[in-house]
This record gives C-alpha cells, sequence and structure tokens, in this order.
C-alpha cells in the first residue's frame, strides 16, 4: 500500500494497561468497546467479533446474517493486528487495510497505534468515500477511528 497522505489515516491513543492486556481487549472485547448504530457499524443489531488467528474474520452477525469486514492478514499478540478492511460498499476485489501497533509507554501503559491504509486504490467517486474531496474524507475517517479509540480507551482502563 502507497505512503501517499491522501492514502492513510493514523490515530493514536494511550491506554492505561501493559500491551498484552491492551491487545488481549482489543480483540477478544471487540463488540464490547466498538460503538454501536449505523455511523459504526454495518447491521443495526448485531455482534461484531474477531477470530484471533491468521486468516481469520472480523465479522458482524445478526444471527440471520453475517456480513465480513475484515480478515486477520498478521496476528502478532501482543505487539500488531493487521486486517484487511471492507466498507459495505465495497466491490469484491476492493479492500483497504487496517494496522494496529500496541507499543508500551511507561510502566503498564500502552500506546494503541492505528493506521487505516490503501484509499488511494479506491477510485475518488467512491460511494464510502460519501461524496467527499480526498483530504475532507480522510479527515472524517480519522475522526471515525478517533471515536472508537475513544471508546477502548474507556473499556481498557
Amino acid at each position: 500500500m502507497s505512503g501517499d497522505p491522501a492514502d492513510s489515516v493514523q490515530i493514536c491513543v494511550t491506554v492505561r494497561v501493559p500491551p498484552a492486556v491492551a491487545f488481549r481487549a482489543f480483540t477478544e472485547e471487540i463488540d464490547q468497546w466498538w460503538r454501536a448504530g449505523r455511523r459504526y457499524r454495518h447491521l443495526r443489531v448485531g455482534a461484531l467479533s474477531l477470530e484471533p488467528r491468521l486468516g481469520g474474520r472480523l465479522v458482524e452477525s445478526d444471527g440471520e446474517r453475517t456480513v465480513q469486514i475484515g480478515e486477520v492478514l498478521a496476528f502478532e499478540p501482543p505487539d500488531r493486528l493487521l486486517l484487511s478492511w471492507r466498507n459495505a460498499t465495497f466491490a469484491p476485489d476492493e479492500a483497504t487495510e487496517v494496522e494496529v501497533r500496541f507499543e508500551p509507554s511507561g510502566p503498564d501503559a500502552t500506546m494503541v497505534r492505528l493506521v487505516h491504509r490503501g484509499w488511494s486504490a479506491i477510485r475518488a467517486d467512491h460511494p464510502a468515500r460519501h461524496g467527499k474531496p480526498p483530504r475532507d474524507f480522510l479527515r472524517e475517517l480519522g475522526l471515525w477511528w478517533g471515536d472508537l479509540a475513544t471508546s477502548f480507551r474507556l473499556h481498557a482502563r
């Protein structure tokens, strides 16, 4: 994926737990901290789960339907998680990447650094971009991830 600044967003959040605890909370408790509602989920009422292994899936399911949002490309506890990422409007051959790193930050704290990249491969008029120019879209995407990072920080403490 590209190093182009119009390609990615990055957010960072510090959580007051060691990296192993942060990694476990991020991956195993994802449904507990990931915000609910149409802005954050594909299904109106559904549970989000991550299969914690290489090739595992990030899915949302309501019992009748299951929507795959991503696939685990790297699972390296307690340091790194890499996912392919699919917006609900993506064609089968479209995907971006979400990389999450868990870095020690003082005693019993972790800097969680998330980069969502690969947007330069998604056409400018794609529905996932909501009609926004690249800079505006990426700013909004960064705020979206920032909201989720705040939820994660509150959950992990």
